[in-house]
């Protein structure tokens, strides 16, 4: 299907990003080159040395970053404000997690009245490339008062460390400490431990299955369900799929090389890539995990990773459903307030997460 109008001045915005990262990679390259041709490392330091800050204190390109996540994030402003939804009066509840050898986390309880008690909930991790965005992020945020109010659910978000200043595994253990922390204080919370899902979109959906991997392997509890949206759950790259930059005409070399800079920000090493904590698609097996519903998108290069994930599920005798939205890129989730897609894409998430209240659901 072509892709929907909507995207099209988009996509030509996207695709000078691209170009402009590309270019800016290039020269960052020739640099790093000359510096140590000269004997001097491209930050002033010399040339094999530890860079200033790699262990401790601001880390190199940290002022950089820290530009470039204002700019992110007064897009996300923009563009909820432009075409999204804003989230309606909630509850909401703040508590700092302690992460054992990790950093604490803070997590954020939506709870919409009338619920009742106990009631189901699920366990949210939000997207960004594992670099950018957090539960403060307006989309972010309306999305989980939306999807809190329509499903009658507490949503639990967590607000996971950002790479690179933590890198992998440092969110899958907060992750999974969020969880354990949902399940210790569900009688105080008014959950119900027997009607709780897990939810994750794009980095986010990396860090729900890790997380639901170390929860049957370290638990065996019973999660009901996990709502993966555009998951990136393979970080070898094995399962980029170009044909959908291709059909956007950004060449592959340019979406490969924006692909792989989120591994390299995230993972200690890309060797790490092929542990399944990183990249649960790896993992020696996947049966016993819960029910899952992945939606991708056909204009992403991620597809591929929802499809494969899938099946992998399926395998292990673990019911899965995968759609593909036709027309749509990667970040469709936000637009709810200028695409029919994004509109019944909610609602699909909505519905999963109601059938939580199902007292019969996956039995």
């Amino acid at each position: 299907m072509p892709l929907d109008p909507f995207f099209a001045e988009r996509l030509r915005v996207h695709r000078r990003y691209l170009i402009a990262q590309a270019v800016k990679g290039v020269r960052q390259n020739v640099g790093s080159w000359w510096g140590t041709v000269r004997g001097h490392a491209p930050d002033g330091g010399t040339a094999g040395a530890p860079r200033p800050g790699a262990a401790k204190g601001p880390q190199p390109g940290s002022s950089a970053r820290a530009k470039h996540r204002r700019a992110a994030l007064a897009w996300d402003r923009a563009e909820l404000a432009n075409v999204g939804t804003p989230g309606p009066d909630v509850g909401i509840e703040e508590f700092e997690v302690p992460v054992p050898g990790y950093p604490a986390v803070r997590v954020r309880v939506y709870r919409p009245a009338d619920l009742p008690a106990p009631a189901p909930a699920v366990l949210t991790f939000f997207g960004g490339a594992f670099r950018i965005g957090g539960i403060d992020y307006p989309t972010t945020d309306a999305a989980n008062r939306r999807r809190a109010v329509a499903a009658s659910v507490v949503v639990v978000a967590v607000d996971y460390a950002l790479a690179p200043e933590h890198r992998y595994p440092t969110q899958i253990e907060q992750g999974y400490a969020a969880l354990e922390w949902l399940f210790s204080r569900a009688d105080d919370l008014g959950l119900d431990r027997e009607h709780v899902a897990i939810a994750g979109t794009s980095a986010g959906g990396a860090i729900a299955a890790a997380v639901t991997l170390l929860d049957r392997d370290r638990a065996g509890r019973r999660l009901r369900l996990q709502v993966l949206e555009v998951p990136v759950v393979d970080l070898t790259g094995r399962h980029i799929d170009l044909r959908a930059t291709w059909a956007l005409r950004i060449p592959s070399v340019i979406a490969f090389r924006e692909l792989t800079s989120v591994a390299r920000t995230y993972l200690p090493t890309l060797a790490a890539a092929r542990e399944p904590l990183a990249s649960p698609l790896r993992a020696a097996s996947h049966a016993g995990l819960p029910p899952a519903l992945i939606l991708t998108a056909q204009y992403d290069p991620l597809r591929g990773n929802g499809a494969a994930y899938g099946a992998a599920l399926r395998s292990n005798g673990v019911e899965a459903t995968v759609v593909q939205y036709l027309g749509v890129t990667h970040d469709i989730p936000i637009f709810t307030g200028a695409l029919a897609a994004a509109r019944a894409w909610e609602a699909q998430v909505v519905a999963a997460l109601r059938s939580l209240h199902d007292p019969d659901v996956n039995s």
